[in-house]
């Protein structure tokens, strides 16, 4: 495996999966890792909009997503391993799965953790969307 998509969230799971994927990639000679955070659209409404400038509200997500690829980044630079980094919005599960094969990437490395419904207990819904949009191997890791 040549270029791994690893999502991550700022949750333990993510930077599990973002060390896993490190040390795939290092099995792997010229192998490099894409750290991607996700989010969906943020929906302005009603009193908000008035008050909150949509420039303010796409500021304060962009600064929340890059605290979160920073922390997985430190992880990913300190292993050498050739790493990008980047933002994505919309439907979170199928955003991944569509940009892991849009980029070419073969597989994806995240983590997998339920903290909603007795479902998600086993394997968490995003971790579930993702698994049921790709056609790429899916590693899920603890």
């Amino acid at each position: 495996m040549k270029k791994l998509l690893v999502p991550v969230d700022g949750s333990a799971a993510s930077l599990n999966a973002a060390k896993a994927a490190v040390a795939l990639a290092k099995l792997s000679a010229g192998a490099s890792i894409h750290l991607v955070h996700a989010h969906e659209e943020p929906i302005v409404y009603g009193e908000i909009a008035v008050y909150v400038p949509r420039e303010k509200i796409d500021a304060a997500q962009r600064a929340h997503s890059e605290a979160i690829l920073a922390e997985a980044e430190a992880a990913v630079r300190e292993s050498g391993v050739p790493y990008t980094r980047e933002t994505l919005v919309g439907p979170i599960g199928l955003t991944i799965a569509q940009h892991a094969e849009r980029t070419g990437c073969d597989a994806i490395v995240m983590g997998r953790h339920g903290k909603t419904t007795l479902g998600d207990m086993l394997v968490g819904s995003v971790a579930m969307k993702v698994l049921h949009a790709s056609r790429l191997p899916v590693m899920l890791v603890r």
